[in-house]
């Protein structure tokens, strides 16, 4: 032994006495490991017996046996007839604790786009968040009792990795009555929201430099999903038609991420002639359009716009829905809608990728549509967000003094403003401390500094009592930065 008995047993009291809420089995496990580690028990000492050990140190010999027999079991030790020793290692020249390593991130995690900031509880005018309070969550427990009582211990194995068959039933026929989308469950997929599905097809269809379309502005979760895989993005402009590749000297796509039922941030919805030229032109480079149907349930004026993969025949088009927006972030639940040769070619891969989970969850909500609550509370806060909606411009037309934009709007849970010369993502830092999180319309483009500076106000979880004051606020803000910069 490397060093004297005497030295091991004052080391071992000192650990004992110094312990808090750890048992003394813990408390001799952890003072040996870091002897050993340390180098002050090298490879091959010899331990006292365990009989020995536990006199020594007052503790009962099972104690010792029990700390002993863990630190074999992870290889620190070795126990035969012979004695205990100190298992092989090789000789440490490093301090027990090292310095912080030199951590170097992959060239990609730089290209991705910032974090948006997810409040707990949410801050006012955040964009992308419903009205949660107003989700009928008791109607939700009773339902999701239910489905526990009859189903039980069937639902906790993992399921089949596309989801489960009742919801994805539930949401081809509730897909073919709001969205004109004929299909059936075998073409859905049930993903974790949106980003998911995006995720999901980037795998699925693409290859690392292909090249991939996306609104700019647009959903920053596309281009991180399309960073991450490797792909070339290129920034199409969106004007009030939606996304304007027309005349553009770009490459062709591989793939095409549009939301083209309610641009997100713009609002603007794509025209049914740019709908058909993008469709044609997806077939003409043998690309795919992923379709993110982004809060097309909330229009105000009009029908509600058909979704692109019901207008023509076998398109070459994932659709992207989500309940986040709908029922609430949380929830989780997103779906993918496949055309069918897609839909039979991707099974295989599939079982590969996903593993299936959350089925009381999903038996739940496929309750929770079957039944026509589903529909209700869409039709609830259709109404709640028009009239918010309403309110809000009225506001903004009282309180904003600043001379801005309302880009498109009549629909979803949030309202853009275009506003010159200011610098937009400062602004929203400062009005944080203010309890107010609109979202900067500048971080939204590919390239910030050359985008449009602006607000993106969320509406869906902001009360109208918060309306006058909120705005005042941010008026008040933009016109400290403009005396700053005078």
């Amino acid at each position: 032994m490397n060093i004297p008995g005497d030295e091991l047993y004052t080391l071992l009291h000192a650990a004992l006495k110094k312990r808090e809420q750890e048992t003394l089995q813990r408390t001799l496990y952890h003072a040996l490991r870091d002897a050993i580690l340390c180098g002050r028990l090298q490879s091959g000492s010899q331990l006292p017996g365990s009989r020995t050990l536990a006199q020594q140190i007052s503790v009962s010999r099972n104690t010792v046996n029990a700390a002993l027999d863990q630190l074999t079991l992870e290889g620190y030790l070795l126990r035969n007839r012979q004695g205990t020793r100190v298992g092989q290692f090789a000789h440490r020249t490093i301090a027990r604790t090292l310095p912080d390593p030199d951590v170097r991130l992959t060239k990609r995690v730089a290209l991705l786009p910032a974090p948006v900031p997810r409040d707990t509880p949410v801050m006012a005018f955040t964009p992308g968040t419903p009205a949660i309070n107003y989700f009928p969550l008791p109607l939700w427990r009773r339902l999701y009792d239910r489905v526990l009582r009859e189903e039980g211990s069937a639902l906790l194995g993992y399921g089949d990795p596309a989801g489960e068959p009742s919801l994805r039933a539930a949401i081809a026929r509730h897909l073919a009555l709001s969205r004109g989308i004929d299909c059936d469950a075998s073409q859905i997929v049930l993903t974790e929201g949106a980003l998911e599905g995006v995720n999901l097809c980037t795998m699925l269809l693409s290859e690392p430099g292909d090249v991939a379309w996306v609104e700019n502005p647009g959903y920053s979760g596309a281009k991180s999903a399309f960073v991450k895989t490797g792909l070339a993005i290129t920034g199409i402009p969106v004007d009030d038609e939606g996304m304007c590749w027309e005349g553009l000297d770009v490459p062709a796509p591989s793939m095409i991420f549009t939301s083209p039922s309610h641009q997100f941030p713009y609002g603007s919805v794509l025209s049914a002639r740019r709908r058909l030229a993008l469709l044609d032109l997806a077939l003409q480079h043998n690309a795919w359009i992923i379709e993110d149907d982004y809060d097309s349930e909330f229009r105000y004026a009009g029908e509600p716009v058909p979704a692109m993969l019901g207008m023509v025949n076998n398109a070459p088009v994932v659709y992207l829905g989500t309940f986040s927006k709908t029922l609430f972030p949380s929830l989780r639940m997103g779906f993918m809608v496949l055309p069918p040769a897609l839909a039979k070619a991707v099974r295989p891969a599939i079982g590969s990728l996903l593993r299936g989970g959350h089925r009381a969850e999903q038996r739940t909500l496929a309750l929770f549509i079957e039944e026509g609550h589903y529909a209700r509370h869409l039709a609830a806060m259709r109404r709640l967000y028009r009239k918010r909606y309403r309110q809000l411009r009225e506001v903004l037309g009282a309180e904003l003094h600043s001379p801005h934009r309302i880009l498109a709007g009549e629909g979803g849970m949030h309202l853009t403003l275009a506003i010159e010369g200011i610098d937009d993502q400062r602004l929203v830092a400062k009005a944080r401390a203010f309890q107010l999180a609109p979202a900067a319309l500048s971080g939204y483009y590919l390239e910030a500094k050359q985008g449009q500076t602006g607000l993106v106000l969320g509406y869906g979880n902001t009360s109208a009592s918060q309306f006058a004051p909120g705005i005042r606020r941010l008026q008040a803000l933009i016109t400290q930065q403009q005396g700053e910069k005078g």
